[in-house]
């Protein structure tokens, strides 16, 4: 299936993806938040399909405008089911990528810590894994 995406669909999900590694680095303040940044945007550089095509591009069309987490999670949790709603709608494939790119990102931000994810960690991932599960 070919995926058409509007600018403003490729503006949603940046917001969604590099908002979702934002979150987290909130989340890991605790211990090294520039660490948690770096290895959960690391990873989208592996991306591929639609979505590593829109990731790739790097166009600074977003902005993530929040002094705290509570207020970047009320513009990235929306964001990260719309760009699922989105990339279903035009083929569930990529929409199953979509989650798959983000939860690598996830992962790999988690391990930017020694051991396991902090309780704060574990629960931000808690909620972009439902965000994008619908």
């Amino acid at each position: 299936m070919s995926v058409n995406l509007t600018a403003q669909d490729k503006t949603v999900i940046r917001t969604a993806a590099f908002g979702a590694v934002t979150l987290l680095s909130y989340a890991g303040i605790a211990g090294s938040a520039h660490r948690v940044a770096t290895d959960g945007t690391l990873a989208y550089a592996s991306a591929t399909g639609e979505v590593g095509h829109v990731l790739a591009s790097k166009k600074g069309d977003f902005k993530l405008k929040a002094k705290s987490a509570a207020s970047l999670a009320e513009q990235v949790l929306p964001a990260l089911a719309e760009s699922v709603r989105i990339l279903k709608a035009q083929d569930p494939a990529e929409a199953e990528n979509f989650r798959t790119v983000v939860g690598v990102a996830v992962e790999a931000a988690n391990r930017a810590h020694k051991g396991a994810p902090s309780p704060v960690m574990a629960e931000m991932t808690r909620k972009i894994t439902a965000a994008v599960n619908g």
